[in-house]
């Protein structure tokens, strides 16, 4: 598999907005034949847009996604989940499920999380992230 990086919701809206020289760098760096999204990323960003249809940032949101590729939630991605929510919720903490889902995603496939909410992604048993925005 050629995909190594997972992007989630927050890097891609912080790239979109307003970016970094550290993520563009990394993102001009990396093929993106090795970067994907989660269609749970996708569903995120498109509610944005449908809750805003006057967006400015609209078509560039629309660019980002035709640009690169999306993955199916699956089966392995649901297992994973069930398992990482069982563990942060036992724990009492608190993790929105959209994220859980996102870092569900890349356990299954084995990937490294792309983020800037690391607060968010820490709690998560055994998830490999980096924050590329510094």
């Amino acid at each position: 598999m050629s995909i190594r990086y997972l992007l989630d919701t927050n890097i891609v809206s912080y790239h979109i907005r307003r970016s970094s020289p550290a993520l563009l760098r990394r993102l001009h760096a990396t093929p993106i034949a090795h970067v994907a999204l989660s269609v749970v990323t996708e569903m995120e960003l498109r509610y944005g847009m449908a809750r805003n249809p006057a967006l400015r940032i609209a078509p560039l949101v629309e660019s980002f996604l035709s640009g690169i590729a999306i993955l199916p939630f699956d089966s392995s991605a649901a297992k994973k989940y069930a398992a990482i929510r069982h563990a942060v919720v036992s724990k009492g903490a608190a993790a929105g499920p959209l994220d859980l889902m996102i870092a569900a995603h890349a356990l299954a496939m084995g990937i490294v999380l792309i983020t800037n909410n690391a607060r968010e992604f820490s709690r998560i048993p055994d998830l490999r992230y980096e924050d590329w925005s510094k």
